[in-house]
């Protein structure tokens, strides 16, 4: 189940590699529900809406006039994208983050003592870092430093539920992981979430426009291990924050948000 948990308007040159920096998007934030043995499995939780809601936080957080993030509703996008759907928050039994980017990291304070979260070693370390570039890296600590949260930390390739591998795509981050999904009624999904944000990164191989610690070059091959995987397996590839794809699938899966 694709979630719409808001939007971002920012520079296409944040998606692609080269892209003129006046090209301008209006990118999907995603999420994704699964229902798997024993409960529901999140994939990311978007914005902390505090950090958008009040002036100071914002002009703290979001004081670039190049980024705008965007709420889809008055209160907290996973509740509301919950409740279209008739699921109780109380149903989600684990949570699995891509990265600790703001627009994917922020719901995690909904889950602080409450179910365990799945994340990659090495990003829970950049994060924890305490190092200034990791805040302009748009990776707000306050979003994720809560004692109260149960990381099930992994290194590398890892099953994290039945029918849901996570994948090692580190270069839009230190320990981005994106996710192999298997559907118990056949065929599956690979959401690589941002290791592709756009159709045009996967079906072009073009690197994405953000990324830390390599060179925009490097982020290509995370690129291409996921086209090897959905093709060997006959699965769809979503990116992203395409800002067709990602519309289109929520029509196509019948969920609510679009």
């Amino acid at each position: 189940m694709p979630l719409l948990l808001g939007w971002e308007e920012l520079p296409k040159s944040v998606s692609v590699h080269g892209a003129p920096y006046e090209e301008r998007l209006r990118e999907p934030v995603p999420a994704v529900l699964l229902e798997c043995d024993g409960g529901w499995l999140l994939l990311d939780t978007g914005f902390n809406t505090a950090l958008i809601r009040d002036p100071a936080l914002r002009r703290r957080f979001y004081g670039s006039p190049n980024y705008r993030p965007i709420l889809p509703g008055p209160g907290e996008p996973l509740e509301e994208a919950l409740d279209a759907a008739g699921i109780a928050m109380d149903a989600i039994h684990a949570v699995a983050v891509s990265h600790l980017h703001a627009d994917h990291a922020g719901g995690l304070k909904h889950f602080a003592g409450r179910v365990p979260v799945h994340v990659q070693r090495e990003e829970l370390k950049y994060g924890l870092s305490g190092q200034p570039e990791v805040e302009r890296h748009s990776i707000f600590r306050v979003d994720f430093d809560d004692p109260r949260i149960d990381w099930r930390q992994a290194d590398g390739d890892v099953e994290i539920a039945p029918g849901v591998t996570a994948v090692l795509t580190a270069g839009h981050t230190p320990g981005h992981q994106s996710f192999v999904v298997d559907l118990a009624d056949g065929g599956g999904f690979v959401f690589a979430f941002d290791a592709a944000d756009l159709t045009e990164n996967i079906e072009h191989e073009r690197p994405i426009g953000a990324s830390i610690g390599v060179d925009p070059e490097s982020t290509v091959e995370p690129i291409r291990r996921l086209k090897r995987i959905a093709a060997e397996r006959g699965y769809e590839l979503i990116p992203g924050h395409d800002p067709v794809v990602w519309p289109e699938l929520i029509r196509r899966r019948g969920t609510p948000g679009a």
